[in-house]
């Protein structure tokens, strides 16, 4: 049976594909776009070639039936003698999750940090000043902020512009875990985006103080307007 070169590429190029999903893209129910595929790939592979650290990315649509996120990801990572780090997004749960199959992993980047619902120290401050009820926990949540996925998945978005939020955020956070990895142990990633990591959090930041500054205007009008109304009554 003979094969032409065009049928032979498509084979090459569907095996290709496959192997990337197999690799760093470990398991995607939701994006099946190939150019972000292939910049996960890249990413991925770069980093275990220069630390020996395999960094996954898994995106599921929905966890399996009476599975938290955590018990998921310990059964995927099950599968995997070398150091193993798992980013995972499930859709329908809205969960967002990291786990490492060694404990000496974590010592190369912060979990809390990126993971956090909060982009900025302004934000966590002003967060802190209206929820806190004691010095302790006021501490405690303005230590806690530089999220670099939560942020972007709590946008507000059209149904049109879901996938494209979902690939970003995650982007964004395997991107982050992976530069903080790298930094780390001394290395340089040639196909790093920690400038595109800081100008989507820059965008968060913005809207945030936006609407920051926009409440403190109107709540101020209102002030002036109920004084005003009062002066008039008397």
């Amino acid at each position: 049976m003979k094969f032409s070169r065009g049928l032979y590429a498509l084979l090459l190029t569907l095996f290709f594909n496959s192997s990337l999903v197999a690799q760093y893209l470990y398991k995607d129910e939701l994006i099946f776009n190939p150019a972000f595929n292939v910049e996960i790939e890249k990413l991925g592979s770069e980093l275990y070639e220069k630390t020996g650290i395999s960094l996954r990315l898994v995106m599921l649509k929905k966890l399996p039936d009476s599975k938290n996120i955590v018990e998921y990801e310990e059964q995927l990572l099950a599968e995997f003698d070398k150091p193993t780090i798992l980013l995972t997004f499930s859709q329908m749960d809205t969960k967002v999750d990291i786990l490492a199959n060694e404990t000496s992993l974590y010592n190369y980047f912060d979990k809390k940090q990126i993971l956090s619902p909060v982009a900025s120290v302004v934000q966590a401050f002003t967060i802190a000043l209206f929820y806190s009820d004691s010095f302790a926990m006021f501490k405690e949540i303005i230590s806690d902020y530089g999220g670099t996925i939560i942020p972007l998945l709590a946008q507000k978005s059209k149904d049109n512009e879901l996938l494209g939020k979902y690939s970003g955020s995650m982007f964004n956070g395997y991107a982050d875990i992976a530069d903080q990895i790298a930094s780390s142990k001394g290395v340089v990633l040639e196909n790093s985006v920690g400038s595109a990591n800081q100008q989507s959090i820059f965008v968060v930041k913005v809207l945030f103080y936006g609407f920051v500054l926009y409440g403190i205007y109107m709540y101020i009008k209102r002030k002036l307007y109920l004084r005003k109304q009062k002066n008039e009554t008397k």
